[in-house]
């Protein structure tokens, strides 16, 4: 199935996606294991964060349209993208923005079409300062997917998001982040610690009020103030009747570090 699924102790969800001879280029069967496993984490409270990354040297190519596209004949029948999507790869960026537990994004050589929306999409991504981000579309006489028109402005602003759509310019790791689409990066061999560290504290966290404040930022992209203002009550609510709330008011009065249970 090409995608390495594994939950540790700590409630720490990788998935690895693991066609490193492609460049890790997401199939058909890849995307159904990434989305049938964060919808799962959605609801399994074992889950805590996700940890979403590359074998090999490269994060991800994009989608394999390759393997779709191919000159014998196969190819699937006019219509297929538009019935397809919405439950491929548009539902698995979807889920990345929008499930209640922290996705953290490892990023290291190459991050295209789809694999650039996935970067995008999480709520912490780190690469390696040499990494390379690139929307192929234009380049490949197609239009965009995958929520690119949607994150980009979001993330780098209408003017950078035109540059990258329109010309294809293709982006550093270093750019990356100085542009606003990614966290941070970091020299190379420094990758797997930064993340590393990232992924521990988020694992460690009040998992109630994080996905709640993942929740609420991403309602709020669209909202008004009140409607917002109501969200965020709501959110309060359901956080401070969580167990980590009480441990986080203990720790307070006892002048202590916390140790949430993610409950």
């Amino acid at each position: 199935m090409s995608v390495t699924v594994h939950l540790d102790e700590r409630g720490v969800l990788s998935l690895t996606l693991d066609r490193p001879a492609a460049r890790n280029a997401i199939d058909d069967a890849m995307t159904a294991v990434l989305v049938a496993e964060l919808a799962g984490a959605a609801t399994d409270d074992a889950v805590r964060v996700v940890l979403l990354q590359g074998a090999g040297d490269d994060f991800c190519a994009g989608a394999d349209i390759v393997a779709r596209n191919a000159p014998d004949g196969s190819r699937p029948r006019t219509g297929s993208i538009q019935r397809r999507l919405p439950e491929a790869a548009h539902r698995l960026v979807s889920l990345v923005a929008t499930v209640q537990v922290p996705v953290v994004c490892k990023v290291r050589g190459w991050a295209a079409g789809l694999g650039f929306q996935l970067a995008l999409a999480a709520d912490l991504t780190v690469c390696a300062a040499d990494s390379r981000f690139w929307e192929p579309f234009v380049r490949r006489g197609f239009t965009p997917d995958s929520g690119a028109t949607w994150l980009l402005p979001r993330r780098v602003g209408e003017v950078r998001a035109r540059e990258l759509l329109l010309l294809g310019r293709e982006l550093s790791g270093t750019d990356a982040a100085a542009w606003g689409a990614v966290h941070a990066s970091v020299p190379p061999a420094e990758l797997d610690d930064a993340v590393a560290g990232i992924v521990e504290r988020l694992a460690a966290g009040p998992t109630t009020a994080l996905g709640l404040t993942k929740w609420l930022l991403h309602e709020g992209a669209g909202s008004t103030l009140g409607d917002q203002l109501r969200r965020e009550a709501l959110a309060l609510e359901l956080s401070s009747r969580s167990e980590d709330f009480r441990e986080g008011m203990a720790a307070f009065r006892e002048r202590r570090d916390p140790e949430f249970g993610g409950r």
